[in-house]
């Protein structure tokens, strides 16, 4: 049993390891490439449409839906971004039905740069909606003492992104493969469906801090104005 694809190499030569987690997570990158290539490729506006393009429209319609109710204005600025996160992380967590297949998710090194593709875009929306200056100050707000503070939770979440994914996708492959061994037939199967499951929570939960992070960049914080006005009877 491995705990990691990355224990998986199929080829090496000197320092250079070719390791599951590269194998997989290019294979998955190709296929969302070329599937997004096929199903966009003959859109309709007609009532009549294919049922590829119907899944597809239910799945931006409800990345959209879930961003707005983040609190995030203009969604469609973020659902490129969100939207691609999240199919990423569930489908590299269904493949797990393949035969030989290891998530790449079950690495530290994918959870991690996913955590770090999360960590550069949220400043990224919040200077480009703020500008650099204004979203610079709000590390030093309500005072320049929480500016050490403000960068650390910064760097925190980044790496409690990274550990939430990698460890319940790992917690998974432990709990089957012990279950295999002592119970191979019943058990295995139902924990391959709970796996499934939490996988695509997972996914959901990645990317919804994704975008609470990116609404807290984009949040206005002063507004002195506002104060009084949102305390009055």
């Amino acid at each position: 049993m491995h705990l990691s694809p990355d224990q998986i190499i199929f080829w090496q030569y000197g320092w250079l390891r070719l390791n599951a987690t590269i194998v997989f997570t290019w294979a998955l990158m190709l296929v969302l490439v070329i599937g997004a290539h096929l199903v966009t490729r003959r859109l309709s506006t007609e009532l009549r449409r294919s049922r590829w393009q119907n899944m597809l429209e239910i799945i931006v319609v409800t990345i959209r839906q879930q961003i707005v109710e983040m609190g995030l204005p203009q969604p469609e600025r973020y659902v490129g971004f969100l939207g691609t996160l999240f199919l990423f992380i569930a489908l590299a967590n269904l493949c797990t039905l393949i035969p030989g297949y290891e998530p790449p998710t079950g690495s530290l090194s994918t959870t991690a740069a996913l955590a770090l593709c999360v960590f550069v875009a949220v400043p990224l929306f919040g200077i480009r909606d703020q500008g650099l200056s204004a979203y610079l100050k709000s590390y030093t707000e309500p005072t320049v003492i929480m500016l050490p503070f403000n960068i650390i939770s910064e760097l925190s979440r980044t790496l409690a992104l990274a550990v939430r994914l990698f460890g319940n996708m790992m917690s998974g492959v432990m709990i089957i493969g012990i279950l295999l061994t002592i119970t191979p037939f019943v058990f295995p199967v139902l924990m391959t469906v709970l796996g499934l499951l939490t996988g695509m929570v997972q996914a959901y939960i990645f990317s919804i801090l994704a975008a609470v992070y990116i609404a807290a960049a984009m949040r206005t914080r002063d507004s002195p104005a506002a104060s009084p006005a949102s305390n009055s009877p």
